[in-house]
């Protein structure tokens, strides 16, 4: 709607752009609400533009960006703004990261703009679709502001140039010259080492500054740096917590000798490669051999839930991916049914999503069996803590060579530690370590996951 207070005339024009203002408009009307019409319209843009000033907010068409859609398990998360008021986006580009407790949330630009308002703090708890951030469309530079104008450089009252000073008389031409090979100075007698203990000689050359201790002066300070900890960390920090405090938590071992699985790589890597496009890795026999041998032994695949034990007829695999905020664990559906290939381009996809940063919840959902390994680190030895609520976890660690005792020799062969952490309250050490032997047995001679042995 505009009327006449919009428009800032000259005061001596005033009266008549009123008057022929009030002409364009229908009989009894106060507005321009009716000069849509083609005749009124190019009237009104005939006159002279520089005395029209029209204000931003009516043709403004700024919209109010919302976060997006969380998972049933999700409420709430903690924002983390990239772009800032002023900061112009393009289409589909990041302006905050909703962390929330399981991953972080991307809340991408709809369309190229400008952000002209942040509606919540950084930092703050944003819920499901709650509007973050106002948005300006337009290309880029549109509601840029105009340059600022040139100040007139002053020039500066020019200095009066100095006299010029005299040189003094050239001297001779052998006249402090450098030799070539200067004779060496010569070194001063040393002093007779002292046998006076250490500790009796005073120090000197340090100099204290005043009203600091002797003490702090020379250790130097030591400072430290506290940083909020996160979301995602405080959230881990709590179930692993919540674990140790629930679960009757005991652990089993036992080695492993890679040597088939390592030839295997070798002997069949290109050729994998080749026909499925990824390569084969140490992850997929231990998780082909994991579903394995939760389908002999279904008690570790189960959980207890109220008072009731609940067995699963499927195995969903949850891998352990460590990440620069904290450790993800997205999950394999269907294990039990995939081969090597599946495995492998599976974990290829889900790894790509974590190191981007785009795991989603719903790829972190579920799960009836955790692996992690923290052989890629180089750990020898170690205790895996349980995922809740599942029942179960497998730790796997570097291979070494090692000697071992084949067939009453003694031979150099690549070995790996093994470790199960389960819950005692449901499973028992025979189940345990039942479950751990399948293993060691499925990845030493992966033909007997093939004859089913």
């Amino acid at each position: 709607m505009y009327t006449l207070s919009m428009f800032r005339l000259p005061a001596v024009r005033r009266f008549a752009f009123g008057v022929a203002f009030r002409q364009l408009l229908p009989a009894g009307s106060r507005d321009v609400a009716s000069l849509t019409s083609a005749p009124r319209a190019v009237a009104i843009q005939q006159y002279p533009r520089r005395y029209l000033h029209i204000s931003r907010a009516l043709y403004s068409n700024v919209i109010e960006v919302e976060g997006p859609a969380f998972a049933e398990s999700i409420s709430e998360g903690d924002i983390r703004w990239i772009k800032q008021k002023g900061d112009f986006v393009s289409e589909d580009e990041l302006v905050a990261e909703i962390e929330t407790d399981k991953t972080s949330v991307e809340v991408p630009a709809p369309q190229a703009g400008t952000i002209v308002e942040l509606m919540v703090e950084d930092g703050a708890k944003v819920t499901a679709k709650q509007k973050l951030y106002k948005l300006q469309p337009g290309g880029e530079g549109a509601a840029a502001p105009a340059p600022a104008a040139e100040k007139p450089k002053t020039e500066e009252p020019k200095k009066e140039a100095a006299a010029p000073v005299t040189p003094p008389p050239a001297a001779k031409a052998n006249a402090g010259q450098i030799p070539v090979s200067a004779p060496p100075t010569p070194k001063a007698p040393q002093a007779p080492i002292s046998s006076k203990p250490v500790t009796h000689i005073p120090v000197t050359g340090v100099r204290i500054p005043p009203g600091v201790p002797a003490e702090q002066a020379i250790t130097g300070s030591r400072g430290e740096t506290r940083v909020k900890m996160n979301r995602m960390r405080q959230r881990i920090a709590q179930r692993l917590k919540d674990a140790q405090n629930t679960y009757a938590m005991l652990t089993t071992f036992n080695e492993i000798d890679m040597s088939k699985v390592i030839d295997m790589r070798k002997t069949h890597q290109k050729a994998f490669e080749k026909k499925h496009g990824t390569k084969l890795g140490l992850m997929s026999p231990f998780i082909r051999a994991a579903a394995y041998a939760l389908q002999d032994q279904p008690v570790v695949n189960a959980v207890i839930d109220e008072g009731e034990i609940v067995y699963r007829q499927f195995v969903d695999m949850s891998i352990a991916v460590a990440t620069p905020k904290g450790l993800v664990v997205p999950v394999l559906r269907n294990v039990e049914s995939m081969d090597y290939a599946t495995i492998e381009l599976a974990l290829k996809e889900l790894g790509e999503k974590a190191r981007d940063n785009k795991l989603a919840i719903e790829d972190m959902d579920g799960g009836t069996f955790t692996i992690s390994n923290g052989g890629v680190f180089g750990s020898v030895f170690g205790t895996p803590i349980i995922n809740p609520p599942q029942s179960a976890i497998l730790g796997m660690h570097g291979i070494f060579d090692r000697p071992v005792a084949i067939d009453g020799k003694v031979e150099i062969r690549p070995i790996m530690k093994v470790a199960l952490t389960y819950d005692h309250r449901l499973i028992d050490g025979r189940e345990a370590v039942t479950f751990l032997k399948k293993i060691k047995t499925a990845v030493e001679d992966p033909t007997t996951i093939l004859m089913n042995l």
